[in-house]
């Protein structure tokens, strides 16, 4: 507000001044101006009636002449004070018009009504430092599974796009620089609902001048950021970066899982995606040959992993000696006499992974045309080329800003959850194919609600409450219907940690202790019912042995009365 009332009152300096010295003049000339009164007295109208009749009449209002008709010398002046007001007050009507639509002026007040939203917001909530594509679907899904985000983007067209969505929450954003601390304060960086700050731009610099501001502003702030290159990686890590995603190096390890396991690709995607959507099937690439077109930092981790599962790949580059690859075809792989040298009518897969997507796109067209039964996968570079990209219909189309979005819900979401996901894929394909049909069978095909709870007084009162008493609290308590206690609700829980020993998909029947975190998998009207289970005694007495307890303290002691009488 400081800069807002500055702003105002530098733009409109001069005309104040000047209202100000043409109205003390003219007030004090009409003080001055000998009058008479109805009695034909001498009469001189005092300072304030002077300032009223000066008010209107240089607003060009007119009131008439009060408390008595004027002298001719009165009127005389006042004809004088008119053009000698009405001047600068219409040139400050002037000045103001033009200060409503200065946009220095209209920054700082959106800049104010953002600061001051984000100081009322009584939730947690993350800060995006841009609205790409990936932090669009970020947006959404936090939007569906209830948690609040706060957006900075320096590109108006972008936010634009942000007042367009349907969202369940309103969500504040300001058109800003994230990289200057000014601007991640007004978002909340100190606010002490703030969860995390997510820092996902194009620009590697500016992903690492977010984290260190963020590092610097706020140590124990979750920060998620996005970085391609290996030094702006190690730089990441000396500040301690919570999660540094490298969106190639991520792809190459997902097209691993899908040759070597599939139901490990699908369970990551599933328990990643947007609440409510459906996950199509994923193709499952084949085994055999591969040609890589492009060995920069996308192609290499494609090489690294495909190799990994003892596929062999032939490598075609046009500018080996920069990308140090050392027995490549050169070339870049949109004419048909390379790809033939790569023998590719012999090939069972082509990655078209330059950081030219025409290039992309004519080098898997050229190569479709000499071996119609290529499993194809291409790289996506720029997101207005997603028409083009929807012509060609590729097997996989790899797009960074999905990859990203599904990695950082991992560990926005829960902590517990992105542990999982890492376990899991240690696990072997059978057991994802395994967990994915019992969810399948417990809540349907769509992508379900995952979050974690933590058995003690604040998340499960009442699970404390009977431990403490004794009573042996399981899981399959937890999963009973509080309504039908014979009945088992839409929720399975998929990892149980206890004194930091993680155990994955835990059986139903294994006792609760205090201190146990668990992850739950289940829909979104499941994750609601789980805390008049977890909060209320009385229920999950009920769950345990059917026996209802009675509510107050009258009926407890008619209960004990009666229930001794029939001993």
């Amino acid at each position: 507000m400081d800069s807002i009332l500055f702003l105002i009152l530098r733009r409109l300096r001069r005309p104040l001044i000047l209202i100000i010295v043409s109205f003390a003049i003219a007030i004090i000339g009409l003080t001055l101006m000998p009058g008479q009164d109805d009695q034909g007295h001498p009469w001189k109208i005092s300072i304030f009636d002077a300032l009223y009749v000066i008010s209107y009449t240089a607003t060009t209002i007119g009131f008439g002449e009060i408390p008595y008709a004027y002298s001719k010398a009165q009127r005389l002046w006042l004809t004088f004070s008119i053009y000698l007001t009405v001047i600068p007050w219409f040139y400050a009507v002037g000045k103001i018009i033009t200060l409503l639509q200065d946009t220095g002026l209209r920054q700082a007040v959106t800049t104010e009504r953002f600061a001051k939203r984000v100081r009322q917001l009584q939730e947690p909530f993350y800060i995006l430092c841009s609205y790409g594509q990936s932090s669009n679907i970020l947006a959404k899904a936090l939007d569906e599974k209830g948690m609040r985000v706060v957006v900075i983007e320096p590109q108006q067209e972008r936010l634009n796009e942000l007042e367009l969505i349907d969202t369940r929450n309103i969500i504040p954003y300001l058109c800003a620089d994230a990289i200057l601390p000014e601007s991640l304060e007004r978002a909340g960086v100190l606010h002490p609902l703030c969860s995390g700050v997510i820092a996902l731009t194009d620009d590697d610099n500016v992903n690492l001048a977010v984290a260190v501001a963020v590092k610097l502003m706020n140590p124990e702030l979750l920060v998620i950021a996005r970085a391609e290159r290996d030094d702006i990686t190690a730089n990441m890590a000396s500040f301690g970066t919570d999660r540094i995603i490298n969106p190639y190096t991520l792809f190459g390890d997902q097209l691993a899982m899908r040759v070597h396991a599939l139901g490990t690709y699908l369970l990551h995607e599933w328990l990643t995606g947007v609440p409510g959507d459906t996950l199509p099937p994923p193709e499952n690439p084949p085994k055999g040959r591969w040609v890589v077109c492009g060995y920069g930092r996308f192609g290499k981790s494609v090489v690294e992993n495909l190799e990994r599962e003892q596929i062999t790949t032939t490598i075609i580059e046009a500018m080996p000696e920069l990308t140090g690859c050392d027995y490549c075809i050169v070339g870049s792989g949109t004419e048909a006499k390379t790809l033939l040298e790569a023998d590719i009518t012999n090939a069972v897969g082509i990655v078209a992974g330059t950081d030219n997507d025409i290039n992309n796109l004519s080098i898997v067209m050229t190569a479709f045309e000499l071996n119609p039964k290529l499993f194809v996968v291409i790289r996506k570079n720029r997101r207005h080329n997603s028409r083009l990209f929807k012509q060609f219909n590729a097997d996989i189309t790899m797009q960074p800003t999905e990859i990203i979005a599904h990695e950082c819900l991992a560990h926005m979401i829960s902590p517990l959850l992105a542990q999982f996901l890492s376990l899991a894929r240690g696990q072997s394909n059978d057991w994802a194919n395994k967990l994915i049909s019992q969810l399948v069978m417990t809540m349907g095909e769509t992508v379900p609600e995952t979050w974690a709870i933590r058995v003690d007084n604040e998340d499960t009162p009442a699970a404390v409450e009977l431990i403490e008493a004794g009573l042996n609290v399981n899981l399959r308590h937890l999963m009973q219907d509080p309504a039908k206690r014979e009945q088992q609700l839409e929720l399975v829980p998929i990892l149980l940690l206890r004194n930091n020993v993680p155990s994955l998909v835990p059986a139903p029947n294994t006792s609760l202790q205090i201190g146990d975190r668990i992850l739950f998998c289940g829909s979104p009207s499941t994750k609601s019912t789980l805390p008049s289970i977890l909060n209320n005694t009385k229920t999950l007495t009920y769950i345990i042995d059917g026996v209802e307890v009675p509510n107050s303290l009258v009926w407890r002691w008619l209960e004990k009365k009666f229930s001794k009488k029939t001993q």
